[in-house]
C-alpha cells in the first residue's frame, strides 16, 4: 500500500481540552486530513488512521459531560458518515496507533488509563478496528484483556499481523525503554518483535513508536528506522512523537504516516 496525496488543509476540525506543557488545560484542535492510497481490498472504501487522542471534549451521547476525544472523535465521524460527507462508516477500517487516554480534567500530561472505551466506540460503528497500544494506553486487567482481545471486529495486535478481507496489517505498541515501565520494553525485545512482525510481510505496519527521519526535525527511533526495510516495505503508521509534517520517506522510499494527534482518512485513489 503506498500513500498517493495526503491534503494539507484539514477536511474538518474538532476542538478539544488537553494538558498544559506548564500545567492546568490548554484547548486544541484535532485535524481530519484526507489522502489517497493506489489500493485497497474489494469492499473497504476508506481506512481512518489516528492516534495520541490525549485529550477530552463534550459528548453529546453523554448529556455534553466530557469524555475521551477517541470516543466523541468516533461518535462525530459516524454523523458525517451519515450526512454522506465520509464514505459509509461500514466501508471504513480503523487503525488506532495508541496513546488513547486522558485524565478527566485534561491536566495531568502523560496520564495511563484504560481504553477499551474507545476501541469500543469506533468498533460500534465501524468496519473493524486494528492497532496496537501506545505507552499510557491500559486495557483493565489480564483476564479483561483477555477477553477484549476475543471481540469480534476489534483486532489489538503486539507482534502479529491480522489479514483483514485481504489487507494483512502487522503491529507492535508500546515503546523502547526500561522494561520495569509500564507501556515499556527492552530495546533487543522490542526489535525481535518487529523483526517477527515484517517477516509476516505486512501490506501495513503499525508501530507507536516509529522510526527518525535523517536529515530531519522528525523525531523517532534510530533503531527501529534501522530494522525496517528501506524498500517495498509496508506503509509504517505510527504516532507518539508528533511532526508537524504527517508524511515522510525513509532513505529508500518507504512510507511513514504519523497520525499523533491527528487523524487521517485514506481513500483508494479514482
Amino acid at each position: 500500500m503506498r500513500i498517493l496525496t495526503l491534503d494539507t488543509v484539514p477536511l474538518r476540525a474538532w476542538p478539544y481540552l488537553n494538558a498544559a506543557p506548564r500545567g492546568g488545560t490548554e484547548t486544541q484542535l484535532l485535524p481530519l486530513l484526507r489522502g489517497t492510497v493506489d489500493a485497497l481490498p474489494e469492499g473497504l472504501e476508506a481506512l481512518l488512521v489516528t492516534s495520541d487522542l490525549q485529550g477530552v471534549a463534550p459528548h453529546a451521547r453523554k448529556n455534553g459531560a466530557v469524555a475521551l476525544l477517541g470516543e466523541v472523535l468516533a461518535d462525530a465521524l459516524a454523523l458525517l458518515c451519515e450526512e454522506g460527507s465520509l464514505p459509509p462508516s461500514a466501508h471504513i477500517g480503523v487503525v488506532l496507533a495508541g496513546d488513547l487516554y486522558s485524565a478527566a480534567s485534561a491536566n495531568v500530561r502523560g496520564a495511563s488509563g484504560d481504553v477499551r472505551s474507545v476501541w469500543r466506540a469506533f468498533g460500534e460503528h465501524f468496519r473493524w478496528v486494528v492497532g496496537v497500544a501506545g505507552n499510557h494506553d491500559t486495557f483493565g486487567g489480564p483476564r479483561e484483556q483477555a477477553r477484549f482481545q476475543q471481540q469480534p471486529g476489534l483486532h489489538l495486535l503486539d507482534g502479529e499481523t491480522a489479514d483483514l478481507e485481504g489487507l494483512r496489517v502487522g503491529g507492535v505498541g508500546c515503546i523502547m525503554g526500561r522494561g520495569d515501565k509500564p507501556g515499556r520494553r527492552e530495546e533487543p525485545e522490542h526489535l525481535r518483535l518487529l523483526g517477527d512482525t515484517l517477516s509476516q510481510a505486512p501490506d501495513m505496519l503499525v508501530l507507536h513508536q516509529g522510526p527518525d527521519i535523517p536529515g530531519t526535525r522528525l523525531r523517532g527511533s534510530t533503531a527501529i528506522r534501522l530494522a525496517l526495510p528501506e524498500r517495498e516495505g509496508p506503509l509504517v503508521v505510527c504516532g507518539h512523537a508528533h511532526w508537524e509534517t504527517p508524511l515522510a520517506s525513509l532513505p529508500g522510499g518507504a512510507q511513514v504516516l504519523n497520525v499523533d494527534s491527528r487523524a487521517v482518512l485514506l481513500q483508494r485513489a479514482s
